[in-house]
């Protein structure tokens, strides 16, 4: 038995992103992700794996591809902004009373 194989007796036919639910006849939609990224990774209590649906499941290794090119985080050179666009409105809407 293959680790999907071993995924779907395991966990229940559910994406783990959307939460949507998926009958026998369609679970040709549902994919095993990996948590750690490690295909290789299969312990047999299933600790490693997830099952999305196929749109989720192109939609978090999309997200793990922009994260490595770069784009999930802040640049450590860059300061964080300082501007506090609503630091002044308790003072004006206590004028306004």
């Amino acid at each position: 038995m293959d680790y999907r194989e071993q995924a779907l007796r395991l966990l229940p036919w559910i994406c783990g992103r959307c939460a949507r639910e998926f009958p026998a006849s369609r679970l040709r939609e549902l994919t095993v992700h990996h948590r750690d990224g490690n295909h290789d990774n299969n312990p047999p209590d299933g600790s490693n794996w997830e099952l999305l649906c196929v749109y989720c499941h192109e939609n978090e290794h999309a997200r793990m591809e922009d994260a490595r090119a770069g784009g999930g985080g802040r640049d450590p050179a860059k300061p964080p902004a300082t501007h506090r666009p609503m630091a002044g409105l308790g003072d004006l809407l206590k004028r306004g009373k």
